[in-house]
């Protein structure tokens, strides 16, 4: 499975309120140790790297994510460096995006970023644990917690889908953070950085995982324009 993005369920079906858990990590695992997602019930953001995943919950903590937990939604990959750039001092989101799409000479295919460092803003956001009947993602993140960070150091971890996955990924930049010592973070809203690497992993190789039929993926009307 190098060099492949392995991914659980669709972005549309998560946004259409699909939240119930399809996937135990200790399954997810053995499919990439790096990525992102979500738990669930949709409760709060996952990020994985080095093999160790965590649950950023809706009070902006980190947790640990233990194999018996389940994801409605993830995205992992077993990370390798190919591409390795120093990021310049007081770049921001829309910066890094823009710096790296010029410099990525395939953007068709899949790309898997890592970027460690110190960054003297950082704003995130998690969402709530969500009862039965789910409420669409649109809806939840209304009420957003966000959380606001300075002089943070940390790891960013993410993916770039080309374009011709919308529905099914988000097509673009989908990045989430945690702090160095484990305790906070979120999916990313906006930074800006004091100093930082990045390390891109070039992935040509996609497989997507759905639910099983008892989900209620299978319900759901996923022919609607979600973007």
């Amino acid at each position: 499975l190098a060099d492949t993005l392995t991914q659980v369920s669709t972005i549309d079906a998560l946004l259409d309120g699909v939240y119930d858990g399809v996937m135990t990590f200790d399954r997810l695992k053995t499919y990439g140790d790096f990525g992102i997602g979500t738990l669930a019930g949709l409760d709060g953001e996952m990020i994985a790297f080095d093999g160790k995943f965590w649950q950023i919950k809706a009070d902006g903590v980190a947790y640990p994510v233990t194999g018996k937990m389940v994801t409605p939604f993830a995205a992992v990959t077993f990370f390798d460096v190919d591409e390795t750039y120093v990021l310049p001092a007081g770049m921001d989101y829309d910066g890094l995006k823009a710096y790296l799409d010029a410099r990525i000479e395939m953007l068709n295919a899949f790309h898997a970023i890592k970027i460690e460092g110190a960054f003297s803003y950082m704003k995130t956001r998690s969402v709530s644990a969500q009862q039965k009947p789910y409420p669409p993602l649109a809806e939840v993140t209304k009420f957003q917690p966000e959380f606001e960070m300075h002089n943070v150091t940390g790891t960013v971890v993410g993916f770039r889908c080309p374009d011709y996955v919308a529905g099914v990924n988000v097509p673009g930049w989908h990045l989430h953070f945690l702090t160095e010592d484990k305790t906070a973070g979120g999916h990313i809203l906006a930074f800006t950085i004091v100093q930082a690497t990045a390390q891109v992993d070039v992935t040509g190789e996609f497989r997507m995982i759905l639910p099983d039929s008892s989900s209620d993926f299978y319900a759901a009307d996923l022919s609607e324009d979600r973007s």
